[in-house]
């Protein structure tokens, strides 16, 4: 039996076309125990992610952390839990579809854009396989984390080759690293938050929290927090912020390890005895609202707040499905494709069918079924 995954299904003349394969972290299936303690096996044994010596990781993890932090988790994901099921996996789905829209009415030729998740469902090779049969060879990962980051983008690519690995014939390839600083992405969160205020009483300081990771990365070279510093300086730039308005803050730390800091958390529970009596939070690394921002910073970082005296806690949504967010999202990946037959305004379907139907024809002549 071949190692590879082959062309069983490949004939002469069969048409193809381009491909994106949008990325996020992922989602349990379920809000119980059983689902939480898959992903976080899968999820904490990435070496990306937990940068420890995997001797000494493994007893901490599988004596220490799986057998309790399971059902604590589900216990949080029930509290956001949806009908549709998990937040960012039904926000993603949303993405998905209106990216695939948009991106059918700006490419001249044909394009499929496929979801997965780095961890749990829908799988990063579920999703490779999809484009796979859909005939895409032009493929195009766009991680949909706007900051760089070892522990998301990197691993994301990880997972993506270690799968094409398999493949007896690849498709050019081509990523998206970040987007942290780009025009249209800054302006989209400008423009949400003026459509929150214009409806909502507008806080005295706006904290824009950031997902943490252990400082001794940023030490080690991972551009993470300078993308973040810079994404939070074009954005109070845009909105004409003075410093004292607004605060950069990170949140969900693990562990005992210092990590990126001013930590979100603390910051607000120090607010109220500063004199700031309200707050509006945004956190512009997430391109889809779920268990860190619905839970932990609109539930957990409220009461934070709240107890520690402030009265007025306002959590502004992610971009999720903004119409200027995936206008920006399509901006990346037409930038991102340059130069493939797909995007070319002289790409003509009857030529290339015919084409195809040629290529059919010669090979058959020369003995292809």
């Amino acid at each position: 039996m071949s190692r590879f995954v082959n062309e069983q299904d490949y004939f002469h003349g069969k048409a193809d076309c381009a491909g994106v394969l949008l990325v996020n972290l992922g989602t349990p299936d379920a809000p119980d125990a059983p689902s939480l303690r898959r992903y976080l096996q899968e999820f904490l044994s990435d070496p990306r992610v937990v940068e420890i010596p995997r001797l000494v990781w493994y007893p901490i993890l599988n004596l220490a952390i799986l057998p309790k932090r399971p059902a604590a988790s589900a216990e949080k994901y029930k509290k956001i839990w949806t009908e549709q099921g998990s937040p960012l996996l039904s926000i993603s789905r949303q993405q998905q579809a209106a990216i695939q829209k948009e991106l059918e009415r700006r490419f001249q030729g044909p394009v499929k854009v496929e979801l997965a998740m780095r961890y749990g469902n829908p799988s990063i090779h579920d999703g490779l396989l999809k484009l796979k049969a859909e005939g895409v060879r032009r493929l195009l990962i766009l991680p949909l984390y706007p900051q760089y980051c070892a522990a998301t983008t990197a691993t994301s690519f990880d997972a993506t080759f270690k799968e094409l690995q398999r493949w007896r014939w690849m498709p050019e390839l081509r990523t998206v690293t970040h987007y942290h600083d780009h025009p249209d992405y800054i302006e989209a969160l400008t423009q949400s938050l003026f459509d929150y205020w214009n409806k909502n009483l507008r806080g005295e300081v706006l904290v824009m929290s950031f997902h943490g990771i252990p400082k001794r990365n940023l030490t080690l070279g991972d551009p993470y927090y300078c993308e973040c510093q810079k994404t939070a300086r074009l954005l109070a730039e845009n909105l004409n912020l003075r410093p004292h308005e607004y605060r950069v803050t990170f949140q969900s730390r693990f562990g005992k390890a210092e990590w990126l800091q001013p930590y979100t958390d603390k910051t607000l529970e120090a607010l109220p005895k500063e004199g700031v009596k309200s707050v509006d939070v945004i956190c512009p690394g997430f391109a889809a609202d779920c268990l860190e921002t619905l839970e932990e910073i609109q539930l957990e970082n409220k009461e934070f707040f709240l107890q520690a005296g402030g009265q007025h806690y306002q959590y502004i949504p992610a971009l999720n499905t903004n119409y200027r967010h995936i206008q920006m999202l399509c901006d990346v990946i037409q930038q991102h494709t340059q130069g493939w037959a797909e995007t070319s305004p002289d790409w003509n379907g009857q030529t290339l069918q015919k084409q195809a139907e040629l290529t059919q024809k010669r090979a058959q002549d020369q003995g292809a079924t």
